[in-house]
């Protein structure tokens, strides 16, 4: 995830991921194995070496679920068990009662184990019968873990706050499983990421964790391409919330300024997998969507074509299910031109989540 060039005889310090955790090794040369060094579970990261040639001195930032970020220093790597922290600028969040979270593993319908993190509203650790919230990570090179996430991007710890029981699920095409689960996603771009999160929401069931009569779900970019896939594979969710996510992969393959990464996970050009092209959006299935469903995107969003928002929200409106397109002005992907856009993009759903997702009928 990280790395950085010591001083000493370590040679590279290193940030690796290995499922939910980031923790910290080192590798002296090419022909050495890494090495894992004792340190606490959650997510480092950032890590940078002394420049002084004489100093072997480390700073890194480091959070877990329930512990936000701060920066912490060593002197050398031998003593990252007991590092000394510097810095004090999410103190605040530790005056209120914090969710908390573990990781949970379940086995797919091709047998496959997968894993994500659950958090769970706070004073309702392991409590059953819960109201979920399924948010899935973009990417989808990329993962959930064990760090602290206050953003509008990763919103978990709000939406426990709120309530609800959080699946963040790992799901095929993640990072820290390594290459073959990574791998896995090309040519079947959501329906196997689709199956693997569905496994995980009837294993809560299943478990008595999650309350099978107030499940939601959601995700941006390509969380918002499962999300927009997951609701025209079933109808047990209440509510959906998704943002910049595609539901046909022509326009968005012809439109996106990342066309090659399109074609590598679809398996080739329109022209050369056009089966591949139709199977894997949601479009074609619209048509069983009965989720109200909220979206969102940047009117300049060139990542994930703004064209996909509009042709979701037309599709839902003719089909008579309840939706809502919230547009930001001069927002491109990243949501990064205004900060209250990114307030208002979770205040928006939190609002259709309560109004949709805990409905009886």
């Amino acid at each position: 995830m990280d790395y950085a060039v010591s001083n000493d005889s370590i040679g590279l310090v290193i940030l690796g991921q290995l499922g939910t955790e980031v923790h910290v090794y080192s590798q002296r040369s090419s022909t050495q194995p890494m090495v894992e060094h004792l340190s606490w579970n959650g997510t480092y990261e950032n890590i940078a070496t002394s420049p002084n040639q004489i100093s072997s001195s480390i700073a890194f930032v480091y959070s877990a679920l329930d512990k936000p970020q701060e920066v912490y220093f060593i002197e050398n790597l031998d003593q990252i068990i007991n590092a000394e922290i510097l810095t004090t600028e999410n103190s605040l969040f530790l005056e209120t009662d914090l969710p908390r979270g573990k990781p949970y593993r379940w086995n797919s319908d091709d047998n496959i184990t997968v894993e994500g993190m659950l958090q769970y509203p706070p004073g309702k650790f392991e409590q059953k019968n819960l109201p979920l919230f399924v948010l899935i990570h973009g990417g989808p090179y990329s993962a959930d873990g064990n760090r602290f996430e206050a953003s509008w991007y990763i919103w978990a710890t709000v939406a426990a706050t709120e309530g609800w029981l959080v699946l963040m699920p790992n799901y095929r095409g993640s990072t820290g499983y390594g290459d073959h689960f990574l791998s896995q996603v090309i040519h079947e771009i959501v329906s196997r990421p689709g199956k693997d999160i569905l496994a995980g929401v009837d294993s809560l069931v299943r478990d008595g964790i999650a309350d099978p009569n107030h499940l939601t779900i959601g995700g941006y970019s390509y969380g918002g391409y499962l999300t927009n896939w997951l609701i025209t594979q079933t109808t047990r969710f209440k509510a959906a919330v998704t943002g910049a996510g595609a539901v046909e992969h022509i326009a968005n393959w012809g439109n996106d300024d990342v066309s090659l990464v399109d074609a590598y996970f679809l398996g080739g050009y329109p022209w050369e997998v056009p089966q591949q092209y139709h199977s894997e959006a949601a479009i074609y299935y619209v048509d069983k969507i009965e989720t109200p469903t909220h979206m969102i995107t940047g009117d300049k969003d060139i990542r994930v074509a703004v064209l996909e928002s509009f042709l979701f929200e037309r599709a839902l409106n003719t089909l008579n299910v309840p939706c809502k397109l919230l547009l930001f002005p001069g927002e491109g992907h990243e949501l990064d031109k205004n900060p209250w856009h990114g307030k208002i993009k979770v205040r928006e759903e939190l609002r259709w989540l309560k109004m949709y997702g805990n409905r009886t009928v």
